[in-house]
């Protein structure tokens, strides 16, 4: 049984949807299910999923789209139910004194006149708006929603460098303002080091490693990924220099960014000669040619970062080198490899990560080939069907379109497991799993199954199946990182201490 519901002008935040979607399709017997907000993109998979209808053809971006395929009547029925239950409000009488949610920037406002931040989450549409109405309000802004265009994102982001006030994003999803994580972040100690990231899963993975190091979080300010393009000039990110050169809880700065433009990187290199403070700038895949003349300290990858950051800050325990068992135990499984099993495949959650890992595993293997790579010959021309050594961004558009994102859903990758593992020529499958805020509660549980299952199958036709997997996070992350870790070790999941040495631990297997 199939339907599909069009309720008009029911608008909801896509990070709701994202997570009433994952929960419905979890209702035994649904077979498909897409609930989001009635825009092209979600309107073309109703089609390619079969649950179009003249009715969601003629929504409009504010109208709320049910679809629900199930396997009999009941488990429509059931999730439908489930549908209404999440999108209801509580049904419980408010306490004395309980403030009702408010439904605008002026509304929570009177409820929170001491607020000085705004978090934007409503269609790309209407992001631009209200983002302009809360620096109106003399307040910052944290933009989650996508979709806004370049003029817009300029213009919000010279109101904001006029009223001296931070507009994160649009496309922000990471940010740690005075220790307080920002949709999705880690749970981190506090400390002395500032950063400004252009990515999310970067300004993460720094954050993480500062504090396995022993170091700690000042502040960590998002800019959106399209901040350092040259249209928008990087005006966030040499906002966000100059705010940390003036924090006094800051004594470090770092820069975390694909490369600029090039008249954007002049701006930002000339911006740090009036810092007084050490600025280490980590450009992924960046020019080390950018490092002449320059007052900054340049570095590679994410975890050289964080590691150049904490040796500049004070009072940072130093670090204590020791070899990961996990290249020893990489040394012996190779050899239970068959000779036709020369390939890899990185199933990533985190785009910076997937990002990362190609500018190390490049210089080891004659081809490798992303959605997400930048050089023509490197990228993947078709995501389903492929050959060779292969990395996926599972968070681009091409897989989430009406879907949650992996870090909030990563049953996505599931499937993805299963195939790789039928393809005789793979040796290796590289993974990430993102902890903390607004991460899923247990993203190594739900795919553990999976991983036995891949084993399964590569045994069944006579060869072995290595599993690398490096966990972002820290030991205070809501979803236990110890336990999160325990969890692969009992598959024999080779664990890396960084996304970096993740890669090369697939090196040390293959190359």
């Amino acid at each position: 049984m199939k339907n599909t519901i069009i309720r008009k002008n029911a608008y909801y935040d896509s990070v709701t949807l994202m997570s009433l979607s994952s929960k419905i399709l979890d209702v035994k017997g649904v077979e498909e299910a897409v609930v989001s907000m009635a825009t092209e993109m979600n309107k073309q998979l109703l089609q390619n999923v079969g649950l179009a209808t003249k009715e969601s053809d003629d929504a409009g971006n504010n109208d709320l789209i049910i679809a629900i395929k199930a396997e009999d009547e009941n488990s429509y029925e059931e999730a439908l139910k489930l549908v209404e239950e999440l999108l209801s409000p509580k049904n419980k009488k408010k306490n004395k004194g309980e403030l009702e949610s408010p439904k605008t920037i002026d509304a929570a406002l009177q409820q929170m006149e001491d607020a000085n931040l705004a978090v934007i989450s409503v269609p790309g549409r209407y992001a631009a708006r209200e983002a302009k109405k809360a620096l109106e309000k003399g307040l910052h802004v944290m933009m989650f929603s996508d979709n806004v265009t370049l003029e817009e994102e300029k213009e919000l982001k010279e109101i904001g460098r006029e009223k001296g006030l931070l507009v994160m994003g649009p496309d922000c999803g990471t940010a740690s303002i005075n220790n307080v994580g920002l949709c999705f972040a880690n749970e981190v100690r506090n400390g002395n080091i500032g950063i400004v990231g252009a990515s999310g899963t970067g300004l993460q993975e720094v954050m993480v490693q500062i504090h396995r190091l022993g170091g700690g979080i000042s502040q960590g300010i998002g800019t959106g990924g399209r901040d350092l393009k040259e249209e928008i000039g990087g005006i966030m990110m040499i906002e966000g220099l100059k705010a940390l050169s003036g924090d006094k809880d800051t004594e470090v700065i770092v820069l975390i960014s694909k490369p600029p433009a090039k008249s954007v990187e002049k701006k930002i290199l000339e911006e740090i000669k009036n810092v007084d403070k050490p600025v280490v700038i980590c450009f992924i895949d960046g020019n080390k040619e950018d490092e002449k003349d320059s007052k900054a300290i340049f570095v590679y990858g994410l975890y050289e970062a964080a590691k150049k950051a904490v040796e500049l800050s004070s009072g940072c325990k130093e670090e204590i080198e020791k070899e990961n068992n996990s290249f020893i135990d990489a040394k012996e499984l190779k050899k239970s490899l068959k000779p036709e099993q020369r390939y890899f495949r990185g199933l990533f959650c985190g785009g910076t990560l997937c990002a990362e890992a190609l500018s190390i595993l490049r210089g080891s293997f004659d081809s490798v080939r992303s959605n997400v790579a930048k050089n023509e010959n490197e990228k993947l021309e078709n995501i389903n069907d492929y050959h060779g050594n292969v990395l996926l961004d599972l968070g681009e558009d091409e897989f989430t379109v009406g879907k949650p994102h992996p870090m909030i859903e990563p049953t996505l990758r599931l499937d993805r497991i299963i195939k790789e593992a039928k393809d005789e020529e793979v040796g290796v499958i590289l993974m990430d799993f993102e902890l903390g805020y607004g991460s899923h509660e247990d993203p190594v549980g739900v795919t553990i199954k999976s991983i036995k299952e891949a084993k399964n199958i590569a045994n069944s036709h006579g060869r072995n199946l290595i599993f690398v997997a490096y966990i972002c996070g820290t030991d205070i992350d809501k979803q236990n990182y110890e336990k999160q870790r325990k969890m692969l070790e009992q598959e024999r999941v080779l664990i890396a201490e960084s996304n970096i040495e993740a890669a090369n631990i697939v090196i040390e297997i293959l190359s």
